[in-house]
């Protein structure tokens, strides 16, 4: 009879669980459902997403079997070992060596295989572009904004280097070819910030004192969204900037128009160049 009862409640629960991820998934858009089939990411927009991709869908998947296992687990010894009368009591075990040995080495198993693939994708997301003269933009970090050098002398499409210099007031634009390998050189006037695309699936810490280098290849064409992923003091909620993913034409049109309007030669990172809200008055 209790097997009966038992049996009743699990079809109940995997019902009402159906009928809930059925009604849930049905208001979603399309463009939410697919998200969800990516764990929540946004949508790979460079090389290097999926190095990422794969170690965040890793880790859930893991996460899930081991919380299935728990949980399984816990329902298991409610069942079976459930009091039968108010004057029963468990049986008193003082220890149980082979599985105080299994709970002890398997979260070591897991720690290491998640350790292995997390190198694995920390190399792949780290590692330099075979391209021999990819394009190179200095990312230059500040209180709070970003400033962005376009190393552009020897590419004779557009003949000089360029800069664009961001404010609180002023949020930049980082234009980047399509397709095309980037070099970004991160280098910090003041204290730390990290540089984030979150449509690239990477960021990178922009430290004072120690220059950063990445590459990446920019795979989807439109507009991001840029930040800083590092608490940096008071503005650091408004530490953001546009990116602008254009074909090399247009890229190369766009640098050239910063250089006509100007905004030539080498911008090199100030000290302390604090750049919050204009105060009135």
């Amino acid at each position: 009879m209790a097997l009966i009862r038992t049996r009743s409640v699990r079809r109940a629960v995997a019902a009402v669980v159906a009928v809930g991820s059925a009604v849930a998934l049905s208001g979603c858009s399309q463009a939410t459902v697919e998200q969800w089939t990516r764990w929540g990411l946004p949508e790979a927009a460079s090389d290097r997403a999926p190095f990422i991709g794969n170690l965040w869908s890793g880790a859930w998947i893991a996460s899930m079997i081991v919380g299935v296992l728990v949980w399984g687990l816990i329902v298991y010894a409610i069942i079976k070992f459930r009091r039968k009368s108010h004057d029963e009591a468990p049986k008193q075990t003082q220890y149980h060596i082979p599985m105080e040995v299994l709970y002890t080495l398997v979260p070591f198993l897991i720690i290491g295989v998640l350790f292995f693939f997390t190198v694995q994708a920390q190399n792949g997301v780290l590692a330099k572009t075979e391209a021999e003269n990819p394009h190179q933009i200095d990312v230059i970090g500040q209180k709070w904004s970003w400033s962005f050098n376009y190393r552009e002398a020897s590419n004779p499409a557009v003949g000089s280097d360029a800069h664009t210099v961001g404010t609180i007031e002023s949020i930049p634009t980082l234009y980047l070819p399509l397709n095309k390998p980037v070099r970004f050189n991160l280098q910090s006037a003041d204290v730390i910030h990290s540089f984030w695309v979150p449509d690239f699936y990477f960021k990178l810490d922009v430290i004072p004192g120690h220059p950063n280098s990445f590459d990446v290849t920019p795979t989807k064409p439109g507009d991001f969204l840029g930040k800083c992923a590092e608490l940096c003091g008071t503005y650091h909620a408004q530490m953001v900037f546009n990116v602008k993913v254009l074909p090399e034409a247009e890229y190369n049109a766009a640098i050239k128009e910063l250089a006509a309007s100007g905004q030539t030669g080498d911008l090199v990172a100030p000290s302390f160049p604090t750049t919050g809200p204009k105060k009135e008055g």
